[in-house]
C-alpha cells in the first residue's frame, strides 16, 4: 500500500513516523468525529461564557478610561486598557470573527457585523486571516503570514542581505503590530518588486483609511480632550496601552506558528490534499503554549494553536477541554503535539529569528518537517 511519510518536529531529535493513506485518513476522521461532538454540545454555558468576557471587557475599559482622570492612578488606567484591548483582540474580536459563535444569532457576536479595537478592517483581516492563512496554513508561496512579507522564517525562504536585519524588523512588528496587520494584504514586498501596483491595492485604500481614521480619533484625540488638561497623559496612556496589546498579540502569535517544531511545507506537498492531510497539516503547523486559566483567557486561547488550527470556528473556550483529547489521538498515530511554555516557545522563535538573519541552509533534525506526498 503507498505510504505519507510524516516528518515531525519537537524540541526534541526529530521523529520520522510513516503513515498509510488510510491511517491519514483515519486520523481525520477521529478529528471530525471530534469536532461533530462539539458542535452538537454547543449551548448556553458557552453564550454565557463569551457575554461575561464582552462585560469584562467594557468594565476594564471603562474603568481604564475614568481612571485617566485621576494623574496618580495613570499606571492602573494604563493596565485596565490594556487588558481591555488584549480581551477585545484576543479573546473576543479574532474568535468571533471566525464565526465561533455565529450560531447563536447575536447581532454583537456576528462574524458578518463585527468591528474590532485596532486598526485593521474586520473584513480586509478574515480574507487574510481566515481564508488565506488558515486556508494555506503553512505552505511557503501560500501563507503569507509566514514572515508577513517583512521576516525570514523558514529555511527555504531564499536568503537576501535585506534579511540580515530581521531581528530589527522583528522588534519593530512586534511594537507596531496592528500596523503591520493593517498592510499585510497591500504586499508591499510585492510592490517593491514589481510584481503588483498600488493600483492593485486600490480596493483596499477606502476601507484602511477609514478605520485608521476612526481609530486615531478615538485614542489619539477624542478620549485625551474628554480629560481635558490631562490630554497628553491620556494621549501618552492610550499609545501605551495599544502597545501592550501589540506585544503581546505579536508574541503570543508567532510562539504559535514559528517556535522549533513547527511545520512547513511546499505546494508540491499539498497538492490534491485530502481531510486527513489538511489535518495532518494543521497540526505540524502549529504550537501550543502552557499556562493557566487565566492567561489562557489572555491569549484569546490562542495558546491552543493546535485546536485552533484544526477546529477555527469552534468557540475557543473548549480548545483547554479538548487538548487532552486531541494530544491522546496524536500519541495514537504517532504525531508530535508541539507544546510547552511560553519562556520556551519564545526563546525558540527568537533563536530562528536571528539563526535565518544569516546566509544558508542550516537545518537541523529540530528545525525540518515534512509531509510527504504519497509515494
Amino acid at each position: 500500500m503507498p505510504t505519507t511519510r510524516t516528518t515531525t518536529r519537537t524540541t526534541t531529535p526529530s521523529t520520522h513516523v510513516t503513515l498509510t493513506p488510510g491511517q491519514v485518513e483515519e486520523f481525520g476522521a477521529e478529528l471530525d468525529a471530534l469536532r461533530t461532538r462539539l458542535v452538537e454540545s454547543l449551548g448556553e454555558e458557552d453564550a454565557a461564557y463569551i457575554r461575561k468576557v464582552v462585560k469584562a471587557q467594557r468594565a476594564f475599559e471603562v474603568a481604564g478610561r475614568a481612571l485617566f482622570y485621576l494623574p496618580p492612578a495613570w499606571p492602573l488606567a494604563v493596565a485596565a486598557l490594556s487588558i481591555s484591548k488584549i480581551l477585545d483582540n484576543m479573546e473576543i474580536g479574532h474568535n468571533v470573527m471566525h464565526g465561533q459563535y455565529d450560531w447563536m444569532g447575536d447581532p454583537a457576536l456576528n462574524s458578518r457585523m463585527y468591528e474590532w479595537d485596532t486598526m485593521c478592517p474586520s473584513e480586509q483581516w478574515k480574507y487574510s486571516h481566515n481564508y488565506i492563512h488558515h486556508t494555506y496554513t503553512n505552505i511557503l508561496g501560500k501563507d503569507r503570514d509566514i514572515g508577513y512579507g517583512v521576516l525570514r522564517m523558514d529555511e527555504d525562504q531564499e536568503w537576501r542581505s535585506y534579511y540580515l536585519g530581521n531581528p530589527l524588523y522583528a522588534t519593530l512588528l512586534m511594537l507596531f503590530f496592528e500596523w503591520g496587520v493593517l498592510l499585510h494584504d497591500l504586499e508591499i514586498e510585492e510592490i517593491a518588486a514589481g510584481r503588483r501596483t498600488w493600483a492593485d491595492t486600490r480596493h483596499l485604500h477606502r476601507g484602511m483609511i477609514r478605520k485608521v481614521r476612526n481609530q486615531t480619533l478615538k485614542d489619539y484625540v477624542l478620549f485625551p480632550a474628554l480629560t481635558g488638561p490631562f490630554f497628553l497623559t491620556t494621549l501618552v496612556g492610550n499609545a501605551t496601552a495599544n502597545l501592550v496589546r501589540n506585544v503581546w498579540a505579536f508574541g503570543i502569535i508567532f510562539c504559535g506558528h514559528f517556535p522549533a517544531g513547527v511545520a512547513t511545507f511546499t505546494e508540491e506537498e499539498t497538492e490534491d490534499e485530502t481531510r486527513g492531510r489538511w489535518y495532518v497539516r494543521q497540526l505540524l503547523g502549529s504550537a501550543n503554549i502552557t499556562g493557566g486559566r487565566l492567561f489562557h483567557v489572555l491569549t484569546g486561547n490562542l495558546s491552543h494553536q493546535i485546536e485552533h488550527h484544526l477546529f477555527p470556528d469552534v468557540p475557543a473556550r473548549r480548545y483547554p477541554m479538548i487538548a487532552p483529547e486531541v494530544k491522546a489521538i496524536c500519541e495514537k498515530y504517532g504525531l508530535a503535539y508541539n507544546t510547552g511554555p511560553l519562556s520556551r516557545q519564545l526563546g525558540s522563535v527568537a533563536r530562528k529569528i536571528c539563526r535565518l538573519a544569516l546566509p544558508g541552509r542550516r537545518r537541523t533534525p529540530d528545525t525540518v518537517a515534512r509531509l510527504g506526498a504519497a509515494a
